[in-house]
């Protein structure tokens, strides 16, 4: 049995389906000649016009003949039809054969075959039967009559070939495989399967969608353009992760994908990517992908008033691989405009007198905080001044004078506010986005008078506005310094004017996770700027069990694997690396240690929560086989690997289930701590209008292992 030719597709095994050739021995599906053979191959289609009914996948055609015959094509509702073949069965399709070949045996697979998605074929041929194989599994089969019904026919046995699609149909195939041996169509299946690149919308940030599906991103100037996040997924046609991949990141036009080159008047790049807190040409820094993901944060310096108001794409793209549609993933379209929101004044909010219990406990961390009036030792005697604002233009408060004065009487508590804090406040100058609010920058809170705001209004409206990358940077700076009333006014105001109360919890409780996370570095870095994984494991394991007050349950090997995917770490880690684990898992233990929600992470049996497993971990667990989905109903408690401190969500709890479409479905549930308990989560689960129709949620996790 012929091999299928090499020399028109690319060395990792992908081809365009115009390049695609294989040569067939039709007389080895001879009885005599071994029985038949069988052809498989992983296809994708793309979501162009072509994709067509009457569209042929592969023709087959004869040596010193010019006809070209269908032997696997679309046919209505896009479902695959496969012909007999042409010197072997006497069904086979002839000359005057035209779509929708109701006149011509054909096998029909029983559903329509997926856009933009790998799927798997396999056809296997013997004299009398034809089998058509749709991922593995056997999706048709009939009998055919052979043409061989004697020996004038041998010498044409072995001139037929076939070929790709002449062009009118956009696809790709990969792995195209011919052999002799039936029965081989799963194997082929299982292995080796093609990837393909896409963006996780769920975990983008820094983003305003219009009705029209439009992104408004801004961006512009240094001093005004804002970072946003996507994610990108680079997985197998199983969902398995890729490894040892790079992905780049360019803003390309939406209309023709061409790149956007500089301005004749910047200098600066049209995509920036910030990596460990520095900005870089995004072309110029691909990004490695961990455990299938790769997390891009952006800003984009050119305007589309500039481009003649043209929409962009952030187009991502493999690196080393040869450029094909599925290793490439574009952005829904972006225009880009400047800063143009009108401030409005906002009111003093409602006044914290004190934090309750739970909040307390965010607060305090059993060693009390430093004093506001004391950093690092030394006493501080600040006090706010706000900022005279004397015009607004292009919708946002300019700062054009701020009092600074510093007073030698402790009682008149003034605050000094450094050029760099202005900016971070809303001023014009050439930073932004909280970029001065460092663990040195000269910021204290007050004691509580009345008439000063430790926090003004501009502050508390920014941080509203802004992204999680900005609210990182922003409370990085700020909380360590300002005193635990203050970070209740302030976390009460972002609550109120955001109108999101989820705020809350994350900025009370800032101050108590960088104090522990210092010093949890430190204990593992022992002062030295990167450390093994293998001992940050210890300690993180124990400030992970004394935050959550978890005694029976603690982090597994697997549980372990997710935490050095969310570091982004190899054999050792950096403080960068660190603080991402940090981050994410500071707020998932201050959940846990809510006695009602430790109860279900202590229960294993039903093992209510599986806690540190990733999205693709959760779909897999709901999956019988790589094919089949388990029943309706069935669902999964974890904490999303993609939500970290301060974003709102972080700790949070999400189920993932089968609905009564038999997709898998992700919903984020609020648990308040009156709410969370292993005898009220069904009910509380219930209320989710997808579980409520199914009803089933009762008979939930016994299925769910890990």
């Amino acid at each position: 049995m012929a091999a299928p030719e090499s020399e028109c597709g690319g060395s990792d095994g992908y081809r365009d389906l115009l390049g695609v050739r294989v040569e067939l021995d039709p007389g080895a599906a001879r009885v005599g000649g071994g029985g038949g053979f069988a052809v498989s191959f992983w296809l994708y289609l793309s979501t162009s016009t072509s994709a067509r009914p009457s569209s042929v996948i592969l023709h087959q055609i004869t040596a010193g003949d010019g006809n070209k015959l269908p032997f696997l094509a679309l046919g209505e509702g896009n479902k695959l039809l496969l012909f007999p073949l042409m010197r072997l069965h006497r069904e086979a399709p002839g000359p005057a054969s035209s779509y929708p070949w109701t006149d011509t045996t054909n096998l029909s697979s029983t559903s329509q075959c997926p856009l933009e998605k790998w799927f798997h074929i396999g056809c296997e041929v013997t004299e009398n039967v034809m089998r058509l194989h749709v991922d593995g599994s056997l999706t048709t089969e009939a009998p055919v009559c052979s043409l061989f019904d004697g020996p004038d026919h041998q010498d044409d046995a072995n001139q037929i070939s076939l070929i790709g699609s002449d062009g009118k149909l956009e696809g790709y195939i990969y792995n195209i495989e011919v052999s002799s041996v039936l029965g081989t169509i799963k194997e082929q299946y299982a292995k080796n399967p093609p990837f393909k690149l896409s963006i996780d919308y769920s975990c983008s940030d820094g983003i305003e969608e219009g009705d029209d599906g439009i992104w408004s991103i801004v961006g512009g100037k240094a001093s005004c353009r804002r970072n946003f996040i996507l994610e990108v997924v680079l997985t197998n046609a199983f969902g398995e992760p890729a490894k040892d991949k790079e992905v780049v990141a360019s803003l390309v036009y939406a209309d023709d994908g061409t790149v956007v080159a500089k301005s004749r008047d910047d200098s600066e790049p049209p995509l920036l990517i910030t990596c460990e807190g520095l900005e870089y040409a995004a072309i110029s820094r691909p990004l490695p992908i961990i455990r299938g993901r790769a997390l891009f944060k952006l800003k984009i310096s050119q305007l589309s008033s500039k481009c003649d108001n043209k929409l962009f794409h952030i187009q991502f793209s493999t690196l080393h691989m040869q450029r094909y549609p599925f290793l490439e993933a574009y952005s829904k379209p972006i225009r880009c405009i400047s800063r143009s929101r009108t401030v409005r004044p906002l009111g003093p909010g409602k006044r914290a007198s004190s934090a309750t219990a739970d909040e307390a406990d965010l607060l305090n961390n059993g060693q009390g905080f430093v004093s506001s009036d004391k950093v690092n030792g030394r006493e501080h005697s600040v006090c706010l001044h706000t900022p005279t604002f004397s015009k607004i233009e292009g919708g946002m408060v300019k700062v054009v004078e701020a009092h600074k004065m510093v007073s030698q009487n402790k009682n008149a508590r003034k605050k000094v506010v450094s050029k760099e804090a202005q900016s971070a406040m809303g001023t014009d100058s050439s930073t932004s986005n909280y970029d001065s609010f460092d663990s040195g920058s000269s910021w204290s809170g007050s004691d509580g008078d009345d008439g000063i705001e430790t926090f003004s209004d501009t502050v508390v409206f920014r941080y509203c506005l802004d992204s999680t990358y900005d609210w990182s940077k922003f409370l990085r700076g700020a909380a360590p310094t300002v005193n635990k009333d203050d970070l209740v006014k302030l976390a009460d105001q972002v609550s109120l004017y955001s109108g999101c109360s989820h705020h809350r919890n994350q900025i009370l409780m800032s101050k108590r996770l960088l104090r522990e996370g210092a010093d949890t570095w430190n204990m593992i870095s022992k002062n030295n700027e990167r450390a093994l994984w293998s001992s940050a494991i210890p300690e993180t394991i124990t400030k992970f069990t004394n935050i959550a007050h978890s005694v029976s349950r603690g982090l597994s090997e697997q549980d372990l694997e997710v935490l050095r995917g969310i570091a982004g770490c190899g054999e050792d880690t950096g403080r960068d690396e660190f603080d991402r684990l940090w981050y994410w898992l500071y707020p998932v233990a201050v959940s846990l240690s809510r006695e009602k929600i430790k109860k279900l992470w202590d229960c294993t049996t039903p093992r209510w929560i599986e806690g540190l497993i990733t999205i693709e971990e959760a779909e897999n667990a709901l999956r019988s086989s790589r094919e089949l989905l388990k029943e309706p109903g069935t669902f999964v408690l974890r904490f999303p690997t993609t939500r970290s401190w301060p974003h709102p969500d972080a700790g949070s709890l999400v189920v993932t289930y089968i609905g009564s479409d038999n997709s898998i479905h992700h919903r984020l549930l609020s648990l308040d701590s009156s709410d969370a308990s292993a005898e009220n989560l069904q009910d509380l689960l219930l209320q989710e209008p997808e579980l409520s129709q199914l009803g089933r949620v009762d008979r939930l996790p016994t299925a769910i292992r890990r």
